[in-house]
């Protein structure tokens, strides 16, 4: 298990990996073009991937433009294995080292997402868009849970 920063080459198996995915599935594959991804890789903010045998396992993506989590996914074959949780703490990491600013995020209600962030110290505060949970980790908060 191998975990780097993404770069515009891996974005052919993010979306696989994002369209493997069975909660917060999308709609249409076609919402989140290649464009999109290489947008957020490289001038909105970073990513980083797993990868476990040259292939693309993970990823997380941070925005620094709207200060918000724009993907964290694990393809389901590799779910449980802590994949999530340390491509959250690596993004989250770099994230607050960059800026104090609180960090957002929406993901679907009811869903195993939901329950991950509200275990990782995700404070819910409402909802956002069409229907999803909106949750919020400020600075101190991070920085108190990683403490030790």
């Amino acid at each position: 298990m191998k975990f780097r920063v993404a770069r515009v080459g891996d974005i052919p198996q993010i979306q696989v990996v994002r369209n493997a995915v069975k909660e917060n599935m999308l709609s249409d594959p076609n919402l989140v073009s290649d464009e999109d991804c290489e947008d957020f890789l490289i001038r909105r903010g970073k990513g980083w991937i797993c990868e476990i045998d040259q292939r693309i396992v993970g990823f997380s993506i941070v925005d620094l433009v709207d200060y918000n989590i724009w993907a964290l996914f694990v393809h389901p074959d590799y779910e449980k294995q802590g994949i999530g949780k340390q491509l959250h703490d690596v993004m989250l990491n770099w994230y607050f080292n960059k800026t104090k600013q609180t960090v957002w995020l929406g993901t679907a209600p009811g869903t195993r997402a939901s329950i991950f962030y509200k275990t990782a110290g995700w404070k819910e505060v409402g909802m956002h868009g069409k229907g999803e949970m909106k949750f919020e980790m400020t600075f101190q908060a991070w920085k108190t849970l990683n403490s030790d």
